[in-house]
């Protein structure tokens, strides 16, 4: 194999590989040897047929075949011998002169290919050990865990049936059956259906008109759907509810007592309570996190000049301009509205690409160098936490991370990035810093407020050669980095 280097300009690097006929033969030769065991065709017994005759029949086939692992393997040697790690996956192309491709294909020409990608730089990282940081704590107030004990106390109010009309409050059982021009409508009936009046969970009027109610009363419900309901074939149509109440039960505001701890699967109040101390705590502790991880990129930020491959930055940028003019598109809003300009935007969005492109390489470089891998476990974790934000459904998220490795893979980045970060955060000085929580949570707000609409993270660097092939349109199929840091 020949290797010759025609393009050596900063990051960009444009190879031409040449791999010699004679090789693409021996390879060839042993593709059709192992095919005359396993060919049946007419006329000959099964692993008999003359390799000329195979070779008459699939020898083009197979050549292209070899051809088009030859490129895969050949490119990846080629990257592993210069000890050169791309950007993204190199843009190979094939000559297009026909006779040359005629050539390569009948076996008689060289397989020639020009492969240019843009190399990820070296970095330099600063003495980790040398930064100071100041982190914001805060403790949980006693009357924020009383307030919190108390919008426990409001959300879990019971019921007790009651004698007398039904009130606003009150949770009555019913009953239903809805009809419009007499006809009954699909999803207009129930049965045993709970409905707190002044909840507003059913259509305008549909409460009002069970005020007073009693238990065993019978009424008739006229309400008008909306004009802009979601079923089309009812949207502003008049309809009449046959509604049988068959109890009134008003609410009873749970006590603060070990019962009500109970309730909620705990021994007694005062674990409740420490509970609940507990989870404001980890509240506090997260926005503390957030806000010194936010201090430590921007001093990872500062730190390193690093050459930026312009591939990524265009990606980057890309994808979060993309965003940008989607959500201005949905708020029929323009970047005038915003208060800018789209020139002023673009330099904007410009500069938050570049930082995240660095920001990526550099965690990226610290996790290599310091051998940090994402165990299966940590993966696992990762996809289960995933699947509880969509209740009901988690078997079916879960198989679905199984089965789409790319899926899987964005569930990487955000894990690896948590697990540098964390590495960074033991060996970095802090200073604590206390405050109250009103202001931590004020800082955390303002924070957020300031960071970009796009998360994600950097990824291990690693399979530069041997990963799945790019697509520019899709924000995390970086090879080495996610890099989405604001």
């Amino acid at each position: 194999m020949q290797v010759t280097e025609t393009v050596s300009d900063g990051l960009k690097r444009q190879l031409k590989v040449v791999v010699p006929a004679a090789d693409l033969k021996v390879k060839v030769e042993s593709k059709l040897q192992d095919l005359t065991s396993k060919v049946k065709l007419n006329g000959f017994r099964p692993g008999k047929v003359p390799i000329a005759h195979v070779r008459q029949m699939y020898g083009r086939s197979v050549l292209a075949e070899v051809l088009e692992e030859t490129v895969g393997e050949s490119s990846a040697k080629v990257l592993e011998e210069r000890k050169e790690r791309p950007a993204f996956q190199p843009d190979i192309k094939l000559p297009e002169d026909k006779d040359v491709i005629e050539r390569m294909l009948d076996g008689t020409g060289d397989l020639e290919y020009t492969m240019a990608f843009e190399v990820l730089p070296k970095i330099e990282l600063t003495d980790l050990k040398a930064i100071t940081l100041t982190k914001d704590v805060a403790d949980p107030k006693e009357e924020d865990v009383k307030g919190a004990i108390d919008r426990l106390l409001k959300a879990n109010v019971a019921y007790e049936t009651k004698d007398g009309a039904a009130e606003a409050g009150d949770r009555l059982t019913i009953d239903f059956k809805g009809s419009i021009d007499g006809e009954p409508f699909e999803g207009g009936a129930a049965e045993d259906a709970f409905l707190v009046l002044g909840s507003g969970r059913f259509i305008p009027g549909f409460e009002d008109g069970l005020i007073g109610a009693k238990a065993a009363d019978q009424r008739d419900v006229k309400v008008t759907f909306p004009e802009d309901y979601q079923a089309p074939h009812l949207a502003g149509k008049d309809a009449v509810f046959d509604v049988t109440v068959k109890d009134v039960s008003k609410p009873v505001d749970a006590k603060a007592d070990d019962e009500f701890a109970k309730t909620l699967g705990l021994e007694s109040f005062a674990k409740l309570e420490d509970a609940v101390r507990g989870q404001l705590r980890k509240e506090l502790d997260d926005a503390s996190r957030a806000k010194l991880k936010k201090e430590l990129l921007d001093a990872l930020d500062e730190r390193h000049a690093v050459e930026l491959p312009p591939s990524l930055v265009t990606s980057e940028f890309d994808g979060i301009w993309r965003g940008i003019t989607r959500q201005l598109e949905q708020a029929k809003k323009t970047f005038e509205d915003e208060g800018s300009t789209e020139e002023k935007a673009r330099a904007e969005y410009q500069k938050l690409a570049e930082r995240r492109v660095r920001l990526g390489l550099v965690l990226s470089e610290i996790g290599n160098q310091n051998e940090i891998k994402i165990l299966d476990d940590e993966l696992r974790r990762a996809m289960i936490d995933r699947a509880r934000q969509f209740p009901g459904q988690e078997r079916e998220v879960i198989e679905f991370y199984r089965k789409n490795p790319q899926a899987l893979n964005e569930l990487r980045a955000p894990v690896y990035e948590d697990k540098v970060i964390t590495f960074v955060l033991e060996l970095v000085k802090t200073e604590e810093n206390k405050v109250s929580p009103e202001d931590l949570m004020k800082s955390l707000a303002e924070l957020e407020r300031e960071q970009s609409l796009f998360d994600g993270g950097i990824e291990e660097e690693h399979e530069h050669v041997h990963g799945p092939d790019c697509d520019h349109d899709h924000d995390h199929d970086h090879d080495h980095a996610g890099h989405k840091h604001s």
